[in-house]
């Protein structure tokens, strides 16, 4: 894993670069991080999407100031859908696209925060979104994902934030005969695919890793945008 400099409409910013082994080329998939921030869980992340044979970016939306002064601005350009943090998004797609290695077919993945950002992208030149529990999902739903590219969807019965957001997800793509692939981890809850402190604390709370439903999501990730990342995406 590489920590680089990309250059953003706004001037460079921090993004951690994962490779594959081997020759490539190979698709590429931007990963947002959630409201923690990019280090060390997204170290993890990166390297897991890597290995299993894609151009891994993960642009730190934070890179201006740290997360105490940046979150509250992030939150507000993922609710208005503009700004400094959409356009990071699009630098680190834009970056790895005129990289060699690229097949020029770039996804999206996110985490919490960077799961509504996997949602709010989607119909933003990607081949294929997958939001971790992006919840609550972004309003109005219908106008967000209109023109979104396929959507593979994970999300935790447990989880507070994400009473009903499966199926509303779900309703929304079918209407819109968009390719999706949405599930709900029974026993799982926010969170469940990131490794963060306080582990104990966060499974009462409806937070927390599990390791089974993290598994099985990526399995269907990896899986989804092996079907669609084939193709260079639409503009």
């Amino acid at each position: 894993m590489t920590t680089i400099k990309i250059d953003t409409p706004d001037g460079p910013i921090d993004a951690l670069l994962g490779v594959p082994d081997g020759q490539g080329p190979w698709p590429a998939v931007v990963v947002v991080h959630d409201a923690i921030g990019y280090r060390p869980d997204n170290e993890a992340i990166s390297a897991r999407v890597a290995a299993a044979g894609f151009l891994a970016i993960s642009p730190n939306l934070y890179s201006r100031g740290g997360r105490a002064r940046c979150i509250t601005r992030v939150f507000r350009e993922l609710l208005t859908k503009r700004g400094r943090a959409l356009d990071d998004v699009l630098a680190a797609r834009d970056h790895v696209l005129a990289m060699p290695q690229c097949t020029g077919a770039v996804g999206i993945a996110g985490f919490c925060m960077g799961g509504q950002f996997a949602l709010v992208m989607s119909p933003k030149g990607f081949g294929a979104s997958a939001p971790f529990y992006g919840t609550p999902l972004p309003r109005p739903l219908d106008k967000t994902l209109t023109g979104a590219c396929p959507i593979v969807a994970s999300f935790g019965r447990r989880d507070p934030a994400g009473i009903g957001a499966a199926d509303k997800l779900r309703k929304v793509l079918q209407d819109k005969g968009i390719p999706a692939d949405i599930k709900v981890y029974q026993d799982a809850g926010h969170s469940f695919a990131n490794k963060l402190p306080a582990q104990p604390l966060l499974r009462i709370t409806g937070f927390g890793y599990n390791e089974a439903a993290t598994n099985d999501a990526w399995n269907r990730v990896f899986s989804f945008f092996g079907e669609h990342l084939t193709a260079t995406p639409r503009a």
